[in-house]
């Protein structure tokens, strides 16, 4: 079983890493500055450990963030973070509070990750804000609505 959640992860990912795993600008808006943080957060996203158990974001959040979400263990997908920004903020039930795109990266690094989770105010969770909300751009804003 695993293995067979290892090829669809693998085939998944060379399907985007074959389209470059590009991301459209979608208005002029984003570029220089803006665009270099993008950018920025799309390679910690893709690379940073944070000093945890050597996985990154999209060891789960596969194709950048545009693939399907695999947890460590579980055999089912769950829905991509093509719409993550535009959920958020969001009352998480577990919790007993509303929280932000920031504060759910933030446990996603500290919790899943076992690492060290950037300061809400860090350039590091800057660019992971802006880029996971690059890929939202376009999408109807729903908070509180569901991942797509």
């Amino acid at each position: 079983m695993q293995f067979a959640k290892n090829i669809r992860k693998l085939v998944w990912l060379s399907a985007i890493l074959a389209m470059g795993c590009n991301i459209p600008l979608a208005s002029a808006a984003m570029s220089g500055p803006l665009a270099k943080t993008v950018a920025k957060g799309k390679a910690i996203f893709l690379h940073d450990t944070f000093g945890g158990r050597g996985m990154t974001c999209d060891s789960c959040h596969t194709g950048g963030g545009l693939g399907p979400t695999v947890l460590p263990g579980s055999h089912n997908a769950g829905p991509s973070l093509s719409n993550a920004a535009a959920v958020f903020p969001r009352y998480k039930q577990d919790d007993g509070r509303v929280m932000t795109l920031a504060t759910q990266i933030h446990g996603c690094i500290a919790g899943a990750l076992g690492g060290k989770a950037p300061d809400f105010d860090s350039k590091t969770m800057i660019a992971l804000v802006a880029y996971l909300t690059s890929l939202s751009q376009g999408k109807p804003i729903d908070m509180g609505g569901k991942y797509k």
